[in-house]
């Protein structure tokens, strides 16, 4: 028998250290003769092995996979923990070709070695002592991460076929193996990375893993509202401006530690303060990129790679983004790929078109549908205008023949309940009119004002199911300033007397009396408010529509009461693009304006004059 050098520096081939072959080995323990297959466990967990002697194993085991039955599943699981990634490349070579044969020769183990390579699709754990404790972390400096990244992704192209079932064994373990939302911000960006990298060479499994990390990020989105990102910016911000205030005064720093803070202070300025919205800008970040590279064939657009991925896209869009309530970023992934080509962004739009239509859908889909139509259209700065018009001719179509069936019913009264979709596609078109009307009169004043007439606003206004009571204050107050302006409908009588009734109530969760609503009764949010992530931010940004605030002296001037004035003077006054005043109307009123469009605490679909000025 070889002694202990002799092994090391000159492994024998086919034959083990004790008791001969493996496939000997094996046959013994299958007869209750443990001795030599325990030693070759020992010798399989010895941390010390090495190179050379993994190799002999892996050969002899790759000889003897027939025998590898359930009965070794101990064995098995040995040699699925070996640190197979961390040894020479001969060694990763004869490794993958022992899972090959393994799988080939016993799937029994497939869902082992599938566990055991998605394990390593984050990064591995090491211990940290500090101040005699031990912290555990992933360990992000290491140099061949990547290459043991890719080095996984051949051991499942290796595995996915010999075994041409493992998509449907594959997709539990990565669920399963999904980190949880409170792990480093590089773990998850590993994992999401090499989940989407699989869709590449596994596309059955596509859609099922686009699900699951939208899945994530949806409970990251919702669970880092942007009140709390926007107060973690402003403390982080405060903080910085004190420290540096403090530091003033002191003496100068050498010019290599100077230029080193700089590079500090650069790379903090891309982190966001909230942790969780540090993640989720990370992972947001990764799959715009993901969809970009996917609908791109070297820099050019490959259409049919976008339309498979935009259906995926917009699947997953239905299932998750659609029946989730105020999720602030994620839902930009639609709007990113829909800025490739403008057909997408229409199919995106015909999509969402039918989603609001079709009675048979749950209300409160069909209201979603609508936010994002009225969103899309506002702030989606790929749209064309003729776009905006023909959305706008269909919504609001839609809009006079449901007020047409109501003329005719016992329903024909303000009631969020029953006319939802009603109020949703109203606050839709006032939204995108807002945005958009300086686009629908430019050029020829004229035809524009032609175009808006036709819509006839003053009978949605007007009507019995009286939208103005319904929709956000700050929308409506918008809304009445510029077709006032433009002569296009009187909003403000309206405005009064249901200023003057009161507002819609719903019932106690607990029983009893009505309470009074909030100003948001139809419970209104714009999926495709300002984007705050500041990494994914830069993709958006280009594409991305920002609100134009209004002027302090326009502010001023839409506050102002009418005046009375001719005909003649009107009529200047309109064309010159001006307001008409009237005396004998009534103006916009303190609390129902100052209060919707000043106040911090009210939505536009936009963050306020201060928040703007700030961050876009």
């Amino acid at each position: 028998m070889l002694g202990g050098d002799e092994f090391i520096s000159s492994p024998p081939r086919k034959t083990v250290r004790f008791g001969g072959t493996l496939t000997a080995v094996l046959l013994k323990y299958q007869k209750g003769e443990t001795t030599d297959f325990e030693l070759l466990k020992h010798q399989l967990l010895d941390p010390e092995i090495k190179d050379a002697q993994i190799i002999n194993w892996l050969q002899e085991f790759r000889a003897s996979v027939a025998y590898l039955t359930k009965d070794f599943e101990q064995l098995v699981s040995i040699l699925l923990k070996l640190p197979w990634l961390s040894r020479s490349q001969e060694v990763v070579e004869e490794y993958l070709g022992f899972l090959g044969n393994l799988v080939s020769a016993q799937t029994v183990y497939l869902r082992s070695c599938l566990r055991m390579i998605a394990s390593h699709f984050i990064p591995p754990r090491v211990t940290i002592r500090e101040d005699d404790v031990d912290i555990s972390d992933s360990d992000d400096d290491e140099e061949n991460l990547s290459g043991n990244f890719n080095t996984c992704h051949r051991a499942l192209q290796t595995i996915a076929k010999y075994v041409p079932s493992t998509p449907q064994f594959l997709m539990p373990i990565l669920v399963e193996n999904f980190p949880f939302i409170n792990k480093s911000e590089r773990t998850l960006e590993c994992y999401v990375h090499n989940l989407l990298r699989i869709t590449v060479y596994l596309p059955t499994l596509r859609l099922e893993i686009l699900e699951l990390i939208v899945e994530k990020l949806l409970k990251i989105d919702v669970s880092a509202p942007r009140q709390d990102i926007e107060d973690a910016e402003e403390t982080a911000n405060n903080s910085d401006i004190k420290e540096k205030t403090t530091e003033e005064g002191l003496f100068d720093m050498e010019e290599d530690e100077e230029t080193k803070e700089n590079k500090d202070t650069f790379s903090r300025s891309d982190m966001m303060a909230h942790p969780l919205a540090e993640r989720l800008d990370i992972l947001m970040n990764i799959l715009f990129s993901y969809i970009k590279d996917i609908c791109h064939v070297d820099g050019k657009l490959d259409v049919n790679n976008t339309k498979d991925l935009y259906r995926d896209l917009v699947t997953v869009f239905d299932k998750l983004i659609l029946p989730t309530h105020a999720s602030c970023h994620v839902q930009y992934f639609m709007f990113h790929i829909c800025s490739f080509k403008l057909g997408f962004a229409e199919a995106f739009l015909d999509h969402l078109w039918k989603k609001l239509q079709n009675p048979n859908n749950p209300a409160v889909i069909r209201q979603t549908a609508g936010s994002y139509i009225g969103s899309f259209l506002a702030r989606a700065n790929f749209i064309p205008i003729v776009t905006v018009k023909a959305c706008m001719d269909l919504l609001v179509d839609w809009l006079h023949v449901y007020i047409d069936n109501q003329d005719v019913g016992t329903k024909a009264y303000c009631d969020v309940a029953l006319h939802g979709p009603f109020y949703s596609t109203c606050q839709a078109v006032f939204y995108a009119l807002i945005f958009r009307h300086k686009q629908l009169l430019d050029g020829n004043l004229r035809k524009g004002l032609a175009y808006l007439q036709n819509l006839n606003f003053e009978r949605i206004v007007m009507c019995q199911l009286n939208p103005l009571k319904i929709c956000l204050p700050s929308i409506v107050n918008l809304f009445a300033a510029i077709t006032r302006k433009y002569q296009l409908v009187f909003c403000y009588t309206i405005i009064e007397r249901n200023n003057r009734q009161f507002l819609p109530v719903i019932r106690s969760s607990s029983g009893g009396d009505s309470v009074p609503t909030c100003t948001n009764p139809l419970d209104s949010f714009f999926p495709f408010d300002p984007y705050i992530l500041k990494r994914s931010k830069k993709t958006i940004d280009p594409i991305y529509q920002i609100w134009e605030e209004l002027s302090t002296e326009d502010l001023q001037e839409l506050k102002k009461p009418f005046k009375k004035c001719t005909t003649e003077d009107e009529d200047d006054d309109f064309l010159k693009g001006e307001t008409p005043q009237n005396d004998g109307m009534v103006g916009i009123t303190p609390n129902s304006y100052d209060s919707n469009i000043l106040s911090p605490a009210s939505s536009v679909g936009s963050p306020p004059v201060t928040y703007v000025q700030r961050h876009l």
